[in-house]
């Protein structure tokens, strides 16, 4: 078994966190090889942003993706740079509040992240919202696994907040059908 997950945004959106937390509950808490890689422009904010993570029940020969099983966009130039490098089955998920023009002829998930975390009371859990949700929508991660590896990684005086977008993250991707 082996799963290749690409989470890509721009910089400030918590896109390496997002990488961060998946690799952490597919190793820590579910006893499985996982390897992380990150790649970010030289902005502190606002640059190009990608997490990529490889888990697998085997040794991790090779540590970037060769095949994504799951991309999820943040961004349309994320979107836009990374939609052509996908299979026929990779599992799609945005935000269209952040990528508008995302029709390439075949389903994927439509997750309003940012709204959510507006709700919530702050834009910086989007990338919470988008780890609940893809948990829900890819199916392969325990919930509770990730929920662990979001309270083992998040700062004590924001974990509440991040609690709260990981669950309706959950939510929104239990809800969540793909559409053009």
């Amino acid at each position: 078994m082996k799963k290749e997950i690409r989470i890509c945004g721009f910089g400030g959106q918590g896109v390496i966190l997002a990488g961060f937390i998946i690799g952490k509950a597919a190793s820590v808490y579910m006893d499985y090889n996982a390897v992380q890689s990150q790649s970010y422009g030289p902005e502190a904010r606002g640059g190009a942003a990608r997490s990529e993570i490889v888990i697998s029940d085997k040794k991790i020969g090779y540590p970037r993706p060769t095949s994504v099983d799951l991309l999820v966009a943040m961004s349309q130039e994320a979107f836009d740079t990374y939609r052509d490098d996908i299979r026929d089955d990779t599992v799609i998920i945005i935000d269209p509040d952040l990528v508008k023009k995302h029709s390439i002829g075949r389903p994927l998930y439509k997750i309003h992240a940012q709204q959510i975390a507006e709700e919530l009371g702050n834009k910086i859990v989007t990338n919470i919202v988008m780890v609940g949700a893809a948990t829900s929508i890819f199916g392969f991660l325990k919930p509770d696994a990730v929920r662990n590896a979001v309270m083992d990684s998040v700062p004590s005086r924001f974990k509440e907040l991040n609690l709260k977008a990981f669950e309706k993250g959950l939510e929104a991707g239990k809800n969540a059908k793909p559409g053009l």
